[in-house]
């Protein structure tokens, strides 16, 4: 399995780019402005969405990417989610008002999009690939993921804050090679991290005292500005796990 980085910020300005990872060429893990980099031709070939939650810069392209490639596809994009975070979208996006319902457009039998529900812990089979949703805690229902080739896992975190159920099911992960977790906010702003949901320097160095398996240490989601001082305190909390901020165009086959 290839997966290569489209976005990983955790908001715009200049290049930056909101969070989408391409895993080979027919498989998007979020969908946010990152993906809007994609070719016309790459977004056809785009089969499988999975999405961790609701929020824009994780979803808000779902509806663009389904309309921009439409002329070129003869099949429909599945995406694949919590039932919470397909609802938001029906209720919230794909509406009729700010978008058309491209879950019953241009007919009902054969629409742009289709929604599949997950269920965290119930693997995906694409091929041979395994994609697994993993608990995750945010503001609003979400899940992380655990890209597994069998050979190696990549397992990314979504957005979420310090989560007990996280840590146990990434020690189950026999072969997990790459850890790619946000750390959003800075230590100072602990309030603000509880209450959005969000991980700080603190909190992941918390977490990785749980954790049993060796693996990449990649961050991700970082504040737009505050970038520097947010891996300054990573790499002061978390030195032994060597810890690399994440960039857009990075590569990792596993």
């Amino acid at each position: 399995m290839k997966l290569t980085v489209l976005g990983c910020c955790g908001g715009i300005g200049g290049m930056r780019r909101t969070t989408a990872l391409l895993l080979d060429d027919d498989i998007l893990i979020d969908a946010g402005s990152g993906a809007g980099d994609l070719s016309l031709e790459q977004m056809a070939k785009i089969d499988h969405v999975f999405l961790t939650h609701a929020h824009l810069d994780h979803c808000g392209f779902i509806p663009l990417l389904a309309d921009a490639a439409a002329f070129l596809r003869h099949r429909p994009l599945w995406v694949h989610a919590l039932p919470q975070t397909i609802a938001a979208l029906k209720n919230n996006l794909l509406n009729g008002e700010l978008w058309p319902d491209y879950s019953a457009l241009p007919t009902t039998a054969d629409p742009y999009i289709r929604f599949a529900p997950i269920v965290p812990g119930e693997a995906v089979l694409l091929g041979v690939r395994r994609i697994t949703p993993l608990p995750a805690r945010h503001s609003v229902p979400a899940v992380g993921y655990r890209l597994d080739s069998g050979a190696g896992s990549f397992v990314y975190s979504g957005d979420t804050t310090d989560c007990e159920e996280f840590w146990t099911a990434l020690n189950g992960i026999g072969n997990l090679r790459y850890l790619m977790i946000e750390t959003t906010l800075l230590n100072a702003n602990s309030a603000g991290a509880a209450l959005s949901g969000h991980m700080t320097a603190a909190l992941l160095a918390r977490g990785l005292e749980r954790m049993e398996h060796p693996a990449t240490l990649l961050i991700t989601h970082l504040e737009p500005g505050k970038e520097e001082q947010t891996m300054m305190e990573v790499a002061a909390a978390c030195a032994r796990h060597r810890p690399v901020r994440l960039e857009q165009g990075r590569q990792f086959e596993f």
